[in-house]
């Protein structure tokens, strides 16, 4: 049996790099908020969430992304926290950048 895909414990005292890097995507475990949650918790509409959304790394898209005969595509986001957060630090930095110029 070939083990060579297996990698060696690190010796004691030896530092590990994390493989994950700083602005990794989002985490299956972590909370995943809804289209309405969000709008409700930042008081903006609906469509306003989901066009800040819908094309954003890290989001979870459910549906079927080709049309149906004419008709409309549906889809659900689940938008991460890590996400939602990047969104609105990057939104507010905008804001303060603009204020500031």
């Amino acid at each position: 049996m070939n083990s060579s895909y297996l990698e060696p414990w690190p010796q004691p005292g030896t530092r590990v790099e994390s493989e994950t890097p700083i602005n990794s995507p989002a985490s299956s475990l972590e909370p995943h908020y809804s289209v309405q949650v969000l709008a409700e918790l930042w008081r903006l509409d609906e469509s306003t969430i989901r066009r800040i959304f819908e094309a954003a790394p890290g989001v979870l898209r459910l549906g079927n992304d080709k049309r149906r005969s004419g008709k409309r595509e549906y889809f659900t986001l689940r938008i991460p926290a890590s996400v939602a957060e990047r969104e609105y630090q990057r939104r507010v930095v905008a804001l303060a950048q603009k204020k500031g110029a």
